[in-house]
């Protein structure tokens, strides 16, 4: 008797990705601090990436690298302009804010899909909608902690809302790539163009990774269980989960970056930043509730 092989269900596939991506920062607060710069960091990372994606569907499904040529400008969106210029926003405001506050900055991303959502296809904001933009804005002037010791910058904070929109930006390609293309093609082509697209801001330092075993190390760890395995497990689980559930799920990638923060790197949460980290996740989970297909 044939026996099927059993899976992980895609509630915990989705909430394992999430964990993995709020990670993020324990690997590259170390990189940073041998010395290693945000822009070989994103090199590394994208590169990383696409090498190891390229090598699994090599072995696993070789047909997500078959694609049309007319479609390479959605992916240039989407590995360029989504993924290459958020991780540079990203990984900058990690470098000069705590990881609470990088990582709910970021999750002002659904707000930035809803309003660019409406520009373009002009989906209706409902009250729904427009609770949850408040609190967001609410949320970012909260974690800026406007009256306490732990002020961030206002570079830093500019970062973390480009983050957020960079990231938001990949809804919107996503939504044109997905009608031609399965969500792992999408995947594998977004971190071609990604890894290629980093190269540019590299510089010989990168090597120097190669020359020490931790940084070695940090690095495996930053490529495949930060990056490889979470889009992985969130790809896979949104085969199996209704989208507004599944971005529900995701929002315990900036608590685990908090938490990360606190625990391991000993910052500081303030009461500013944690009422900022309740309204943000407040306004995920209200735009999770609409009815409506998110990508990610």
């Amino acid at each position: 008797m044939r026996t099927e092989k059993k899976k992980l269900p895609g509630s915990l596939c989705i909430i394992l990705g999430g964990i993995l991506w709020g990670c993020i920062g324990l690997f590259t607060r170390p990189m940073y601090a041998a010395g290693l710069s945000v822009f070989n960091t994103i090199a590394l990372r994208n590169v990383g990436a696409m090498i190891g994606l390229t090598l699994i569907f090599a072995i696993t499904d070789r047909s997500v690298f078959k694609i049309r040529l007319k479609h390479l400008p959605i992916f240039f969106g989407t590995g360029i302009i989504s993924i290459l210029l958020f991780t540079l926003c990203y990984f900058a405001c990690q470098r000069i804010c705590s990881l609470a506050v990088s990582g709910i900055l970021l999750y002002t991303a659904p707000a930035f899909v809803m309003l660019m959502s409406a520009l373009l296809w002009r989906e209706k904001i409902g009250g729904r909608k427009l609770a949850a933009l408040t609190l967001a804005i609410i949320g970012c002037v909260l974690v800026s902690d406007p009256l306490g010791a732990g002020r961030i910058s206002g570079t830093g904070l500019l970062l973390g809302l480009g983050s957020g929109f960079f990231y938001a930006t990949y809804s919107i390609f996503g939504r044109y790539a997905l009608k031609h293309y399965s969500s792992y093609t999408v995947t594998l082509w977004t971190f071609i163009f990604a890894g290629l697209g980093s190269l540019f801001f590299a510089d010989g330092e990168i090597f120097s990774v190669f020359g020490s075993l931790s940084l070695t190390a940090e690095t495996l760890g930053l490529v495949l269980l930060s990056t490889v395995a979470p889009y992985i497990l969130y790809t896979r689980g949104l085969e199996h989960t209704e989208s507004s559930k599944a971005s529900i799920m995701a929002s315990v990638e900036p608590v685990t970056a908090a938490v990360a923060g606190v625990t391991v790197f000993s910052e500081k949460m303030t009461l500013f930043t944690a009422a900022g980290i309740i309204c943000v996740l407040l306004g995920v989970f209200l735009l999770a509730g609409e009815k409506r297909k998110v990508l990610c």
